[in-house]
C-alpha cells in the first residue's frame, strides 16, 4: 500500500492475543506496525504524497527498518525545515506509541491502574481546559484515551499541523509539540514500570526498546522534553543507550 495509505487510513479493531504474539515476533517493528494497522484506534494524520512533508516522514519511518544509527537519524538534514521535521516525527510517535500502549492495554484497568503513575515516585495528573479544568487524577486508561483524544484533536487540525506547504504552521507550533511529546513520555513511563512483563510475554521488548531509543534521541536532540520529565527513566534510558553513546563517541 501507499505510504498516503498508510498514515490516511481510519483502523479500529482488537486482535487476538495469539496474532499480536506472532506479529510481535516479527524482526522489523516497521513489519509489525504496517500488518498490525487495524490495533491502532485512532485516525493517522494524512501528508499529501509527493510533498515535502510526505518525503521527510517516509524518511524517519525507514528509520527503524534500516538499522541506521537512531542518535544520528533524528538530527534535522540539511536544508530541511525544523518545524517540518518536528511535525513528522511527532505525528510518527503518535502513531507508534498508541499502537504500543494498545497492545498492553486489556492489563492496563482502572482496577489494576488506578492512577496514572510510574512507580511510587512519579503520578501524572490529567489537565485539559476542558472538561477537566484543573489537574485531575484519573485513572491510567483515562488518561490514555484522553491523551491519544486531545492529540489526534491536534494533529488533525489543518491551523496547527498544516497538511500543505501552503499553510503556515502557527507560532506556539513548538510548544505545542513540546506538551504533545511529553505527554507521550508518560505512556512511556507507566508501561515501562507497570507493564513491562506483558511486553516480554509479547515479545515486544526489542521493538519497544527500539521504539523509545529512537523516541528519546529525538526529544533530546530537538530539546522537546525536558530533563526533569526524563528522569521517570533515567536508569532504564542509560542501559538502553549506552552502547550507542560508546559508538558514536568512539
Amino acid at each position: 500500500s501507499s505510504g498516503s495509505e498508510c498514515l490516511g487510513e481510519l483502523v479500529s479493531g482488537r486482535n487476538s492475543r495469539n496474532l499480536l504474539l506472532s506479529l510481535f515476533k516479527m524482526t522489523s517493528f516497521l513489519e509489525f506496525l504496517q500488518v498490525n494497522k487495524h490495533k491502532t484506534f485512532r485516525p493517522k494524520k494524512r501528508f499529501p504524497q509527493g510533498t515535502m512533508r510526505y518525503q521527510l516522514h517516509k524518511r524517519a519511518e525507514a528509520t527503524l527498518n534500516s538499522g541506521l544509527d537512531l542518535k544520528a537519524a533524528v538530527r534535522l538534514p540539511s536544508n530541511e525545515n525544523f518545524d517540518d521535521w518536528i511535525a513528522v516525527h511527532t505525528v510518527d510517535f503518535f502513531n507508534r506509541i498508541n499502537l504500543l500502549y494498545g497492545t498492553i492495554s486489556d492489563a492496563c484497568t482502572k482496577t489494576t491502574c488506578p492512577t496514572m503513575s510510574g512507580g511510587s515516585k512519579y503520578e501524572y495528573l490529567w489537565q485539559d481546559g476542558d472538561q477537566y479544568k484543573k489537574p485531575t487524577r484519573i485513572p491510567a486508561p483515562d488518561y490514555v484515551f484522553l491523551l491519544m483524544d486531545w492529540i489526534e484533536v491536534r494533529i488533525n487540525d489543518d491551523t496547527i499541523f498544516p497538511s500543505c506547504m501552503d499553510l503556515p504552521f502557527p507560532r506556539d507550533f513548538r510548544a505545542i509539540c513540546k506538551k504533545i511529546l511529553t505527554r507521550l513520555f508518560r505512556v512511556f513511563v507507566h508501561t515501562y514500570i507497570h507493564h513491562f512483563d506483558r511486553i516480554v510475554d509479547l515479545g515486544a521488548e526489542p521493538h519497544a526498546n527500539t521504539l523509545y531509543k529512537h523516541f528519546y534521541f529525538f526529544v533530546t536532540e530537538h530539546n522537546m522534553v525536558s530533563a526533569k520529565e526524563l528522569e521517570a527513566l533515567k536508569e532504564m534510558t542509560e542501559r538502553l543507550t549506552a552502547d550507542c553513546v560508546s559508538s558514536s563517541s568512539a
